[in-house]
């Protein structure tokens, strides 16, 4: 019988192609159980790392627009676009020296969970901090241990089996991962006769019908048309979320994100993001009315279970919110370099989509070009994120970059002399 079995799963493993295959075709394969799953992955991935494609490189020094990378075959310093440090915060100094004094004034853990003994002045003072950033008071916040934890969480708990999430189709997978509990629907992206032929039919059948978007997209970096879909659910009597983790402190006449020039920024129900980026830390926060807050503070698991945030983050984060209003100079730096790459790619015939923020797509669409395109940009000494599919469309496959305000004009020449080359060996350029 075992030697029938393992026939099974040797004639399964070559019904997968390792040379098309992608993630997902090994999220569930029928007839093998979890370890048989884990050993053809393993297979996989030492296939793609044979055919020079790797993941998960290390990084030997911290989050910058230079960083050390090593691979098995060399340790060396590139040039790179995977980080999303946008103001180059994780670096800064004065950030620095608040998450030291945070670490020596409170230690290095909270040791309990909000409930019980884990809260602590400075997640008050953070709280606080993040709800005068958006124009709120106070007790208009609560903060998570992590972005994605935040829009999971949050979603989970005022979502059930009566109510219906309204999903951009193109918004994170922690938004997916919210709405386990609940109805969802989807609509393609930015379309907004779509939306509203949803909100129209959905209008009378559930309890609460919320539509959630992002304020500028991860993956092509362009932006929602908020104040049109503000309209829209409005119209319907439903409500809306806005996770803007890759427009706060890039965008906003004061950097406050997308919502901030539509005049929303105090009337979108719920507005969500993450330290992790612009503000150069880790964790996450909800922006809503105060009933609506202490609900998700006193109901969410992740909130009652989880360990809260240590000091020297919640130190740090404080100061790079403060930054924002005291050395404006960063977003512009930003902005110089956005625009001088994004012109270099344009000139040269490269598809960079939509994208008018920081998140700058080279979009290839296959995806094993895309890949050969990441190997070759490494050996030029550029790191880049080769994206390819679940986590864009199937021939939607790009390099990701994302540009921060330490990149000098050396670093982005380089990068795109490099794309000039490998266009002339691939001809990757738009037709």
């Amino acid at each position: 019988m075992l030697y029938l079995l393992n026939q099974q799963i040797n004639i399964k493993r070559m019904n997968i192609n390792f040379s098309t295959a992608t993630f997902k075709d090994f999220e569930n394969i029928p007839g093998m159980n979890m370890m048989d799953r884990a050993d053809i992955y393993y297979d996989f991935l030492e296939y793609m790392k044979k055919n020079g494609h790797r993941y998960r490189l290390q990084n030997n020094t911290g989050c910058s627009s230079v960083m050390n990378v090593g691979t098995e075959e060399i340790t060396k310093e590139f040039i790179s676009f995977v980080t999303s440090d946008y103001l180059g915060f994780t670096q800064h100094p004065k950030v620095k020296q608040a998450a030291i004094e945070g670490i020596e004034k409170y230690g290095t853990g909270t040791a309990a969970t909000p409930l019980i003994g884990g809260y602590y002045s400075y997640h008050k003072d953070l709280e606080a901090k993040i709800s005068s950033f958006f124009g709120r008071t106070q007790d208009e916040a609560v903060i998570f241990t992590t972005g994605y934890t935040t829009n999971s969480a949050t979603l989970q708990i005022l979502l059930q089996k009566e109510d219906i999430a309204i999903l951009d189709m193109a918004v994170h997978a922690s938004v997916y991962e919210g709405c386990i509990l609940t109805n969802r629907k989807t609509f393609p992206h930015n379309n907004l006769d779509a939306l509203e032929h949803i909100l129209k039919n959905c209008e009378n059948q559930f309890r609460t019908k919320l539509v959630v978007i992002d304020g500028v997209y991860s993956q092509d970096g362009d932006i929602a048309p908020i104040e049109e879909i503000y309209k829209l659910v409005k119209k319907y009597n439903a409500y809306l979320m806005v996770d803007d983790v890759h427009g706060v402190g890039i965008l906003g006449k004061t950097g406050r994100g997308t919502i901030e020039n539509t005049g929303l920024l105090d009337k979108i129900d719920i507005i969500t993001g993450t330290f992790s980026k612009t503000f150069g830390n880790l964790g996450g926060y909800v922006i809503a009315n105060k009933t609506l807050v202490n609900f998700i503070r006193f109901q969410s698991r992740q909130q009652i279970f989880s360990a809260t945030t240590p000091p020297s983050v919640a130190t740090g984060i404080i100061k790079a919110i403060e930054l924002i209003d005291e050395e404006p100079h960063w977003r512009s730096k930003l902005w110089e370099n956005i625009n001088y790459f994004k012109k270099g790619l344009d000139d040269l015939g490269l598809d960079t989509g939509t994208t008018c923020s920081a998140v700058i797509p080279v979009k290839i669409g296959d995806p094993h070009i895309t890949g050969d395109v990441g190997k070759m940009l490494l050996d030029r000494g550029i790191y880049t994120n080769p994206i390819i599919y679940p986590a864009v469309a199937r021939k939607d496959a790009r390099i990701r970059m994302s540009m921060t305000a330490t990149h000098d004009r050396d670093h982005l020449d380089k990068t795109l002399n490099a794309f000039e080359d490998i266009n002339k060996k691939l001809h990757i350029a738009k037709k």
